[in-house]
């Protein structure tokens, strides 16, 4: 009934949309003499907040155009590699005949809420040294009940399916969510000697054991139990969506959730936001912009995967007790013996706390100590784990160097020889 009574709250307010829109066209005009008044700014901003409040945010578009290798700026096209029912793997194909083909790089996004374009950065930073590719996770209220359903074991196919159709000389980056099934998939390939298992597994902020050090994330799910999400939080899409009456968790339970979180935080960006249209400063508005059209886009999570993963990752803790298990197959990190492991976590993440991600190393049990490798980020919360200066300047370097040192085909690692980009 809530999610109704959101979509019947949206469709109410969208007159009051379109008449703060036609206003706000009004007082910006430069034909309008009090455009740059101190009243008509004032009025302006105050149009614009309750717009951009009250808008539903679509999907953002990746918008990487192009890349800079060596002082040289290569053309980037975003191209759909393959494409299944709940998922887009996405391929930035750069512009560069002359050059040899790179190392493939997996990056899978997180499904958690917002869009695969979260990690925009994420991908703008690793293209100049990799072939990269990403999981366009579909919002799941636009796929049809007849395309089926899709849970944590389907997710672990789906990563599985992509390294093979990307090969052996690939390797895998998941941030955030995707550190738990990623795990599964490559346990499972290497325990099948599959010669697509990726040469290196690089885990950013993962909640592969939440029993250590535990956030607010881990706390509220620990004390409600699934049975309480099941009952609270999982709905039915309604009309007109394509995935009418399919179960799932909305993006907007997600996005309030996460507001809430550090809601002093976010009224206060808000506020300085009206002020910054006041005074004219369009940089200062302009960031704050593209952070919240990016924060605000959300999208549907099926029951079956949110609920599942509530149950296996931050209740049960199947994976760091070795009871998880792949259509009744059991998943065990000490088996991969091929797929050097690299973890990566943030010193003030709130979401996923240190040594959660670190606890992937112990499981790890079957790598030699060379083929393992931790490194904790001083001074950067969750998002900084996958993006921002730091990311760029200190974990990048370190990312290049291990798989270099640990990818299947060497000779694609080698960008001085190739006239790829050279870091580390």
């Amino acid at each position: 009934m809530l999610y109704y009574l959101f979509e019947m709250n949206h469709a109410a307010l969208a007159p009051w949309r379109a008449a703060a829109d036609a206003g706000l066209n009004f007082w910006r005009s430069p034909a309008n003499p009090l455009t740059e008044t101190q009243f008509g700014r004032s009025l302006a901003a105050s149009l614009e907040l309750f717009e951009r409040t009250t808008r539903r945010y679509g999907k953002p578009p990746f918008q990487i155009h192009d890349v800079i290798i060596d002082d040289d700026i290569v053309a980037v096209e975003e191209r759909i590699a393959l494409a299944k029912p709940f998922c887009t793997l996405l391929n930035f194909r750069k512009d560069w005949a002359c050059r040899k083909p790179q190392h493939k790089m997996l990056i899978v996004a997180p499904m958690s809420g917002h869009y695969a374009t979260l990690l925009r950065g994420t991908v703008e930073t690793m293209l100049p040294h990799y072939d990269v590719y990403i999981t366009d996770w579909v919002d799941a209220r636009s796929v049809p009940m007849s395309r089926g359903g899709f849970d944590l074991d389907d997710y672990v196919d789906y990563v599985t399916e992509f390294l093979r159709f990307l090969g052996p000389d690939t390797s895998v980056m998941a941030v955030c969510q995707p550190s738990v099934p990623v795990m599964a998939a490559v346990s499972l390939m290497n325990a099948a000697n599959d010669p697509c298992a990726p040469g290196t597994m690089i885990l950013m902020g993962g909640p592969i054991n939440t029993r250590s050090n535990p956030t607010a994330v881990n706390n509220l799910a620990q004390q409600k139990g699934v049975d309480w999400f099941r009952k609270n939080v999982i709905m039915k899409v309604p009309v007109p969506h394509a995935g009418m009456m399919r179960d799932v968790y909305p993006g907007f339970l997600q996005l309030g959730g996460f507001m809430t979180m550090n809601l002093d935080r976010h009224i206060d960006a808000h506020r300085e936001l009206f002020w910054h249209l006041v005074d004219g400063d369009g940089d200062s508005a302009e960031k704050h912009r593209e952070f919240y059209d990016e924060y605000m886009s959300v999208m549907d999570l099926t029951a079956e995967f949110y609920l599942q993963t509530v149950e296996k990752v931050f209740v049960n803790h199947d994976l760091p007790r070795g009871t998880l298990t792949h259509r009744n197959a059991r998943v065990d990190p000490s088996r991969i013996t091929r797929t050097a492991l690299m973890t990566i976590e943030g010193e003030r993440d709130d979401i996923s706390g240190v040594g959660q991600t670190e606890a992937a190393q112990d499981l790890c049990s079957g790598l030699p100590p060379e083929k393992k490798l931790h490194h904790l980020q001083p001074g950067v919360g969750h998002y900084g784990v996958f993006n921002g200066s730091r990311f760029r300047k200190e974990i990048v370097p370190r990312i290049v160097a291990f798989v270099n040192n640990n990818a299947h085909d060497r000779t694609a690692q080698k960008p001085e020889a190739d006239g790829g980009a050279r870091t580390a």
